[in-house]
């Protein structure tokens, strides 16, 4: 599959070609590299099948169903307890990391083959993201009212800016207008804000580890596009890249993808099963790799079940 640039050029208009862009701009790629069309045209094409669904509640609701599903059939949780070292767990047949590369070498050492921890230690980390929570008086007030019924926005401008914007990280700098990834669910979930009130969340790329604050950057971005919306801020809050790695372990150096979702990357992703028999890696690293779907636990579960009972065909 080609870079996503070259497919947007031969798109109709600069419209279409912005719209095929901030799509392909999931990848968190220069737009330019080989396999980044695939990602405008998987999720342009999700897109028109199912939108862009979000749990009600937050996505905290999706944790708590799962962790509801997990007590009914009889699974047990424990929190408050920090795992340094694989032999933190108790004996277990099976044990399923959602971890990436960094932590299973950090959680494991020298429990894996010499080979299998030199693979890990060369797994290549994606750029970061700075990200800003917003609390609001009143909906964004955008120049397009028609963005008003988008849950989720993508804020790039012309082709040429996303473009550069989606180059920046990787070349070490911000971009002057970053590509802009914007939820206003609040305006289709009541839940999400007292009444009057809403909420909003941001994002852009940033380098890998940067702790540059961009706040000025990604709120000009919004205004650029909804002139006023400075006017509804009541209270942010942000998070660089260190922030984001403190709140979760797996996110290095802000990467939100497990790693850079390069073409080789995506050809050979981190296998399920480790040289441990009992060890298997449940992750984003894993096929099919970054994405709101569950599938590197599931078909990480099938190959544990796999390797237990070779009958298994589930």
């Amino acid at each position: 599959m080609r870079g996503a640039t070259s497919v947007a050029r031969r798109l109709p208009t600069p419209h279409a070609q912005a719209l095929f862009l901030g799509a392909a701009a999931h990848s968190v790629l220069p737009l330019d590299r080989k396999g980044t069309a695939g990602f405008g045209l998987g999720l342009l094409g999700l897109a028109h099948t199912h939108g862009w669904p979000f749990p009600r509640g937050g996505s905290q609701a999706i944790a708590d169903v799962l962790a509801a599903r997990l007590r009914e059939l009889g699974g047990r949780i424990e929190t408050g307890h920090a795992v340094v070292s694989l032999r933190d767990l108790p004996s277990s047949r099976t044990v399923m990391c959602d971890v990436t590369p960094r932590q299973l070498l950090a959680l494991a050492g020298d429990l894996l083959p010499s080979r299998y921890r030199r693979r890990l230690g060369r797994w290549r980390y994606g750029p970061g993201v700075f990200k800003v929570d917003y609390a609001l008086d009143g909906p964004i007030p955008w120049r397009a009212a028609e963005v008003g019924h988008a849950a989720t926005v993508h804020l790039g401008g012309s082709p040429a800016e996303i473009a550069d914007s989606e180059r920046a990280p990787w070349e070490g700098r911000n971009a002057e207008r970053p590509f802009v990834l914007l939820a206003q669910q609040s305006l289709f979930d009541d839940t999400r804000a007292p009444a009057g009130r809403h909420t909003a969340w941001a994002y852009c790329h940033v380098p890998q580890g940067s702790t540059v604050d961009v706040l000025g950057s990604v709120e000009s971005q919004i205004e650029r596009f909804a002139p006023g919306f400075r006017e509804r801020i009541l209270a942010c809050q942000t998070h660089d890249t260190a922030a984001m790695e403190k709140g979760n372990a797996n996110l290095v150096g802000g990467d939100i993808s497990a790693g850079a979702a390069a073409l080789p990357r995506l050809l050979r992703p981190l296998p399920y099963r480790t040289p441990l028999p009992w060890l298997y890696v449940c992750s984003a690293a894993t096929a099919p790799g970054p994405g709101v779907h569950g599938m590197c636990g599931h078909l990480a579960a099938r190959a544990a079940l796999r390797r237990a009972d070779p009958s298994f065909e589930g």
